[in-house]
């Protein structure tokens, strides 16, 4: 052989030519030009310039591995510092070269085979460069889409760290965001393994990867099955492998390097249908999956190993073979057939004295010999390994993509209701039907499992961390529903609202959500029963729903009783003590050191005292710190019970010896009228209800300066009292649609609706991420007001949607036939007592007098500048001219639809119609213009006014002396520029209940005015207002029992 090497210049080309004995011509078998070569080489590309200034660059040849095959010699020739590991640099173009001549004649390709390099360096590269193009494209429509990747790594073993600074570069250049976590080789394993569990709720974190190996201490096995399937992007974990394992089986991973080396195979276009494939070494790493992923594409897999006899014969028999036992250039190129294609896995180190480092990284293949035979081969370095790190960040962007994707998928699958001519009772229907896991139907909401905290199988709160996940997100429509004046009988707003939430979710694919408040149980052992719907249209389960549920209530019980109970104290306290002795035992020495107690901080700011060190104050400063000087006569806050009890109505304390005679008269309310109930409906946040609890007025000093739940000291235990109050409840509806159940406000002195957070939290669920088609992709939160929209929506818009900030889409107002014919002077209707025949046949004339009231709540509605949906409520005794009569008043009204339905009898299919009335209307763009009834800045009894002459056609409002005096005492506190909350009767629209229709031509007089500070409104009372209410003769709870199996019966 002879090599034939011109002087080069910078742009010469050099031949590398066989000449050897008995060849007819030389043949080219290199073509090296030293400009091009940088750029076809890799491992060269980092030589360019010194091939641009070297004219004589350095090849030759080396003789050893000499072989016969077919009576050819074999050569390979070496680069001055890298073997040339194809033929992809010998074109077929190539040209006979004689040296003595330089005659250039077409070439014959030499009868040995030399093996074309699959160059995984090169195709790694393209993968990274093609995921940036991807996410940058991506974030065009969707600016949140981040690939976000997490490397845990115990210790800092050098090879461990070179690895994973490959990885965070990888990583940079493919635009995915790479973040380690390191940490000492003492960390323990539970502790490491709370380290991942954080990550694995971490919704930002679509990737983690545990760098291996840990220490001996941690189980790699523990470690990497730790890592949640869905963020496994190193496949490592039982669900991947499993999946992997079974024929047909759906990873959500597949293994790094076994899907390097299936990509390889594919980018070099090896066909593996019907091949026999032998797959050396059977590691969890590589060997079996690798042999799981090419016997799914239709090879024939024989797996060899350590004990495997007569390797040399499978490895001659293989079309393809796979190489991962970690043994250096163990496979020979006289063990393999012709042609065969070699993909070597194996990084293994031998001596080299020529290396700075003493050592060179080989396979397990001989390269040179197995060159001579394979067709296409791996070499190493730069083949496996550059496509483990690749096929990682395409792990983690699927990862990403499937992340988004699901949140885009959302949907409800609803639950089918077998509905019966007959309508069973409420109880029956709720227990006849099986509910759906409450983990499914928030996994279909998009709702995951580390913000989901479960209350057994059908309920759970959801933590309010979601807000933050979804703050991108536009919100869905907001419906509010509220109804005409109803009679003592109810109109049926919930169960409206339960039905038009089936109608929507599970008969018009939308994602939509009934958000109910939580109701007492003290009506629910009382007469008026349950608040879960009715009918066909229920939230489910009913029993679960009306008793106990999650026991917020219970916890804002307990946090009214504390604070009830600190109040008492506290004037005990300082009525026994001096200043001195009593600031000792407030501020008490904790091992010889005394400090505030953050409440305390608050309330020296208040005070405006700069001073944090107790031991600093003056005796001036000290008694006006410590003594609150309390009087009695104007403590606002009751003791509270959930439950029906009219003998704690006015009640006496402290007549016990202990108590000195320290003794006063004062009351119970039902829990849900607690001021703490209130301020969970109002709160935007754990913080903001921290603040709002801080700031309940209870009393005043006898100097007349308000007294607060924090200059009594009790903020921040009542916040840790409600702090997993806080959390809306999720339920589910008959037909398998979502509810949130939280706060339960009472209706005659509060707002009368659920919280603020649900409301947000069921917006975003049902909202639209960025790029998404409103029009198509926005659900639905259908929430409700308490009583009519005079009061109810009056009180929702004024301070509800004031705190939050919110605004309803559409307002849907519930009319009955029933309630109408009362208001156009049809007899008084009783609970329990026969209905009077006027209301059980037909009469138009009645009906048209009572829709006055239907035409005056439309008025008031659309005041607000909001399109207004009546929605009909069908009982069996209507007739269709009366169902006529109501919707020609309710359009010549100005109502957008008046639209009968039947939900109570039929579920959501009977809500069809209406359903797509209030869509139709919530999605309107023109005409929409919100608006305020009135500005808070205005003086109290302007507000009143207002209130009373816009919502209930009232002449005006007439102040008693005792409520002018609380007036003028709130507005001196600061207090006069909150909304206002009017306490009246919900039977009329004026303050007198036997007023029906639309009365006019009165006067409200206002009793009293008492402070919700917390909270943030003032409310009026216009009327006696009973605030713990009293039990029947007969009860419901005399109808309960429970079961053998423990099912509770009786209910309703």
């Amino acid at each position: 052989m002879r090599i034939c090497k011109p002087l080069l210049s910078p742009n010469a080309t050099s031949h590398i030519v066989w000449d050897l004995p008995g060849m007819a011509a030389p043949r080219i078998l290199w073509e090296h030009k030293p400009l091009e070569a940088a750029r076809g080489c890799a491992s060269c590309a980092g030589k360019r310039d010194s091939f641009k200034n070297n004219s004589q660059p350095k090849f030759f040849a080396r003789s050893s591995g000499l072989h016969s095959r077919s009576g050819n010699d074999i050569v390979s020739f070496r680069h001055q510092h890298h073997t040339h590991k194809a033929l992809r640099y010998y074109s077929s173009s190539a040209v006979l070269f004689n040296s003595a001549s330089s005659a250039i004649a077409p070439a014959e390709s030499p009868s040995t085979m030399v093996a074309e390099v699959i160059d995984g360096t090169a195709v790694a590269k393209s993968i990274r460069q093609s995921l940036n193009v991807e996410i940058s494209q991506a974030q065009t429509v969707n600016a949140l889409f981040k690939p976000s990747l997490t490397i845990i790594q115990v210790g800092n073993r050098p090879d461990s760290s070179t690895y994973v600074r490959m990885k965070l570069k990888a990583a940079q250049e493919a635009n995915i965001i790479c973040t380690v976590k390191n940490f000492s080789d003492s960390i323990t394993e539970i502790d490491l393994l709370s380290e991942i569990s954080a990550l694995n709720d971490d919704p930002s974190v679509h990737g983690i990867l545990v760098q291996l190996p840990v220490p001996d201490h941690i189980s790699e096995i523990k470690v990497t099955n730790a890592v949640a399937p869905e963020k496994d992007v190193d496949g490592f974990g039982p669900l991947n492998v499993g999946e992997l394992a079974k024929r047909g089986g759906s990873p959500l991973f597949v293994p790094c390097t076994p899907k390097g080396v299936m990509v390889l195979l594919e980018t070099a276009g090896v066909e593996l249908t019907g091949k026999n494939v032998v797959v050396l070494g059977r590691s969890d790493i590589v060997g079996s999956p690798v042999s799981y992923l090419l016997r799914n594409a239709d090879a024939t897999v024989t797996v060899c190993h350590s004990r495997t006899k007569a390797i040399q014969e499978y490895l001659k028999e293989a079309d393809v073979v796979v190489s991962a036992i970690g043994k250096p250039e163990f496979v020979k190129g006289e063990w393999l057939k012709s042609g065969v294609v070699v993909i070597d896995v194996g990084t293994n180190y031998i001596p080299d004295a020529t290396k700075k480092s003493g050592q060179r990284l080989v396979g397990d293949v001989d390269f040179e010999s197995a060159s001579a035979v394979a067709s296409k081969i791996t070499p190493v370095p730069g083949g496996v390994g550059p496509m483990t790190v690749a096929m990682l960040l395409q792990n983690v962007v699927n990862a990403a993509k499937r992340y988004y994707i699901a949140q885009a998928k959302r949907h409800i699958t609803p639950l089918p209701l077998n509905v019966l001519e007959k309508v069973p009772s409420d109880f029956e229907i709720s227990r006849a039907q099986k509910p759906k896991h409450i983990r499914d139907m928030a996994h279909e909401i998009g709702i995951t499992d580390s913000e989901l905290e479960l209350y057994g199988p059908h309920k759970a709160k959801v933590q309010l961390s979601l807000l933050d996940r979804l703050a991108h997100r536009k919100n869905g429509k907001y419906v509010l529903v509220t109804g005409i004046t109803p009679t003592p009988l109810g109109e049926g707003k919930s169960t409206t609202t339960v039905g038009l939430v089936q109608a929507l979710g599970a008969h018009l694919g939308k994602i939509a959500f009934a958000n109910v408040r939580q109701p007492s149980m003290g009506p629910t052992f009382g007469i008026k029963g349950g608040a879960a719907g009715g009918g066909y249209s229920q939230v489910i389960p009913m029993d679960e729903f009306n008793m106990h549920l999650t026991g917020d209530i219970h916890a804002i019980s307990a946090a009214t009783n504390l604070l009830a109970a600190a109040i008492d104290t506290r004037m005990f306290h300082e009525s026994a003590q001096k200043d001195g002795p009593l600031y000792k035992r407030l501020v008490p020495a904790k091992r010889g050191v005394r400090t505030f107690s953050p409440v305390m901080l608050r309330r020296l700011k208040k005070l405006g005292i700069d001073k944090t060190n107790p031991n600093e104050l003056t005796p001036a400063e000290i008694s006006k710190f410590a003594r609150l000087d309390i009087d009695p006569d104007t403590i606002t806050w009751r003791r509270v019970v959930d439950c029906n009890d009219r003998h704690l109505r006015t009640i006496t304390i402290g007549q016990g010896a202990a108590e000195k005679g320290h003794s006063r008269v004062t009351g119970f309310d039902i829990t849900v009228a607690s001021e703490c109930m209130a301020v969970l409906a109002l709160s935007n946040s754990l913080s903001d209800m921290r603040e709002r609890l801080g700031r309940m007025v209870v009393a005043s000093s006898k100097s007349g300066e308000p007294i607060t739940c924090d200059d009594i000291g009790c903020g921040g235990a009542l916040t840790a009292l409600m702090k997993d109050a806080i959390k809306p409840n999720l339920m589910q509806t008959l037909e398998g649609t979502p509810v949130f159940v939280h706060a339960g406000p009472f209706a005659n002195i509060s707002i009368g609706a659920n919280s603020v957070l649900a409301d947000k939290m069921a917006l975003k669920l049902a909202g639209t991420e960025p790029g998404e088609d409103e029009a198509e992709k926005s659900g639905y939160v259908v929430t409700e007001a308490g009583f009519d929209f005079t009061m109810g929506g009056e009180r929702f818009f004024n301070i509800k949607c004031r705190s939050s900030g919110l605004v309803p889409d559409v307002v849907v107002i519930v009319a009955t036939v029933r309630a109408l014919k009362l208001h156009g002077g049809g007899p008084d209707v009783t609970p329990g007592v026969a209905l009077p025949e006027v209301y059980r046949k037909e009469d138009v004339e009645l009906l048209r007098k009572g829709c006055t009231n239907l035409t005056k709540h439309i008025a008031n509605a659309k005041q607000y500048g909001l399109p207004v949906v009546v929605a009909i409520n069908q009982f069996e005794t209507d007739t269709e001219p009366e169902i006529a009569v109501i919707r020609e008043e309710a359009l010549k009204a100005g109502a957008d639809d008046a639209i009968l339905s039947n939900h109570w009898a039929e579920g959501g299919k009977g809500a069809v119609k209406l359903a797509e009335g209030v869509a139709r209307a919530a999605n309107k763009t023109e005409g929409k213009e919100f608006k305020l009834l009135y500005d808070v800045d205005k003086t109290v009894e302007e507000k009143l006014n207002i209130i009373a002459r816009e919502m209930y056609g009232a002449d005006s409002v007439e102040l008693s002396d005792l409520a002018r005096k609380k007036v003028e005492t709130y507005t001196r506190q600061g207090f006069g520029n909150l909304p206002i909350c009017v306490a009246k009767t919900q039977y009329s629209l004026s303050h007198d209940p036997a007023l029906k229709g639309v009365p006019t031509g009165f006067t409200v007089p206002i009793r009293d005015v008492r402070a919700s500070v917390g909270a943030g409104y003032l409310y009026a009372l216009a009327a006696e207002i009973m605030t713990i209410p009293g039990l029947p003769t007969h009860s419901g709870f005399m109808d309960v029992e429970v079961s053998e199996d423990g099912e509770i019966e009786g209910l309703f």
